[in-house]
């Protein structure tokens, strides 16, 4: 199957937060490959640092100031970004990579979506542009982590998404949008290669 990978960076995980990057890459489960070539990455604007943080966590403040300094400086609004989205799904390469008989909608891959991803893109890019363009199915590499480890094929340390990583021999979270979605969809390509093998034995 294909997927689109996402993954979002934010000024935190409250309800009235700011995204200020937005990366994506597509996939292939078949051929275990990320298409570099469709890889997008994106600034989008938010208020200025010192505007935002008496209301950041500790953690953001010590890790996310240079991004949030070039998002504001440099990020294009909602509105451009979603125009740009939109661009981007409708173009001939995408629909040429996604094509399938039954037309489906783009699956959308990520990384603890449910806490940040999606409610954060339905709130700014609007429910119906979320379903106009993408299934409401979607896959986590999270779950898929969870199951892995109930099913005692991974340790319990796994469910973290930096723990995962090292174990599968891929280095450390990046922490930046496009890095973190390429490295996701390269963790769930990794694990479905390690498992394919066991199971053909």
């Amino acid at each position: 199957m294909k997927y689109l990978s996402i993954d979002i960076e934010a000024t935190g995980l409250n309800e009235n937060d700011y995204i200020i990057e937005f990366g994506m890459i597509p996939f292939c489960t078949e051929t275990l490959r990320v298409e570099e070539s469709l890889a997008r990455n994106f600034y989008i604007k938010c208020p200025s640092f010192e505007a935002l943080k008496p209301n950041l966590a500790p953690w953001v403040i010590e890790h996310n100031e240079k991004l949030i300094q070039k998002a504001h400086n440099f990020g294009m609004n909602i509105d451009s970004f979603k125009d740009e989205l939109e661009t981007y799904l409708i173009s001939k390469e995408i629909k040429q990579y996604f094509k399938n008989e039954n037309k489906e909608k783009i699956i959308l891959f990520g990384k603890s979506m449910s806490a940040i991803d999606l409610p954060f893109l339905n709130r700014d890019l609007g429910w119906n542009f979320m379903r106009k363009y993408f299934h409401h199915r979607n896959l986590d590499l999270s779950s898929t982590a969870n199951t892995l480890i109930d099913l005692k094929l991974l340790p319990s340390e796994c469910s973290s998404g930096s723990f995962l990583m090292r174990h599968l021999g891929l280095g450390d979270v990046k922490h930046t949008a496009l890095e973190d979605a390429k490295n996701t969809a390269l963790m769930y390509l990794k694990i479905i290669e390690l498992y394919s093998k066991k199971i053909d034995q």
